[in-house]
């Protein structure tokens, strides 16, 4: 048995799992941020209660893995700097003793979440398999033969901060024109809105305004499936940001399959899905038509990043 934990601003997530990374029940507590001994103690409260819930004893969980926000130190199963978790510094190697004696493994959410659609998702049964996620910002992760690309500085895979825009917005890494600012679910926001600025009359205002004035992710294909021009537009527009970026890592990677997560990706294939498709073959460098990338919706949603984590340390994902 294995046990995932994902450390989320608001949301500590556990999972238990077998070796294979099927998940066999879970559970979750608020995230106590700042306070990294009751973090702790509230990691190691959620593993023991895995373990029965589904009548495991501590001596049968052969690993432990964590997936952080932030920058971090493998070797030591240290978090450097969590931001949102608001610590800095904090070693989770002793956080589950002295109940557990298994090792403790430590790795970027993102990468977390792609790990767990390789192996349990989208991904399975591919030698190699790109995730991407779109949320506040754009997650990404990269798995061949079955293991994690991470690089020297354990910081491979930030696609999200590749340029696609020359000298375009600021982004909060400091450069401009990052992918992030133009694809991420909140990029679709603020393109959203600056519509409904230019075009105050529109179908995607009244969507909004029943929505009590909050506008989401939805908002934009909401209106353009009631036939407005000006959500299709946006649409059009953002998944256009969303391919630029999509098709630079197919040209780069030439993975067999690339799955797209988070929230925006629940929209239809019809509106989604099967126009990036598109975009993205016509954009990409040409090569065997017979073996394209397969451009797919990731399939584990949230339960993505805690399998991924229960899997961190495996020699070897079998296929």
């Amino acid at each position: 048995m294995r046990i995932g934990i994902d450390l989320g601003g608001t949301t500590v997530k556990a999972a238990l799992c077998t070796e294979d990374g099927t998940l066999l029940c879970k559970d979750s507590l608020p995230t106590r941020t700042g306070n990294a001994t009751g973090l702790k103690a509230d990691m190691k409260t959620l593993a023991l209660s895995l373990c029965r819930a589904h009548s495991c004893a501590v001596e049968d969980v052969t690993a432990i893995g964590i997936g952080v926000p932030g920058s971090f130190d493998k070797k030591t199963c240290t978090l450097r700097f969590g931001t949102n978790l608001g610590l800095n510094n904090v070693s989770f190697a002793d956080a589950f003793l002295p109940e557990f004696g298994c090792p403790v493994y430590l790795d970027n959410d993102a990468n977390c979440a792609a790990l767990g659609e390789a192996k349990a998702g989208a991904g399975k049964g591919v030698n190699s398999f790109v995730a991407i996620t779109l949320g506040t910002g754009v997650g990404s992760g990269i798995v061949i033969d079955g293991k994690l690309v991470t690089g020297v500085n354990d910081a491979a895979g930030e696609m999200g901060h590749m340029v696609i825009v020359s000298d375009g917005e600021a982004c909060t890494c400091g450069r401009r024109g990052c992918w992030e600012r133009y694809a991420s679910a909140s990029a679709l926001k603020r393109l959203t809105a600056r519509a409904m600025e230019e075009h105050p009359g529109s179908i995607l205002c009244r969507v909004v305004a029943e929505n009590n004035g909050k506008v989401s992710g939805q908002s934009a294909f909401i209106a353009a499936r009631e036939g407005d021009p000006v959500g299709q537009s946006v649409c059009d527009e953002y998944i256009g940001y969303l391919a630029a970026g999509v098709t630079n890592v197919v040209n780069i990677f030439q993975p067999d399959t690339l799955a797209i997560g988070g929230g925006v990706s629940n929209e239809s294939d019809e509106q989604l899905l099967l126009p990036l498709q598109r975009l993205v073959e016509q954009e990409s460098i040409p090569c065997n038509r017979d073996k394209r990338t397969r451009i797919v919706k990731a399939q584990l949603g949230n339960n993505a990043g805690i399998i991924g984590a229960a899997l961190l340390g495996k020699r070897k994902l079998r296929k």
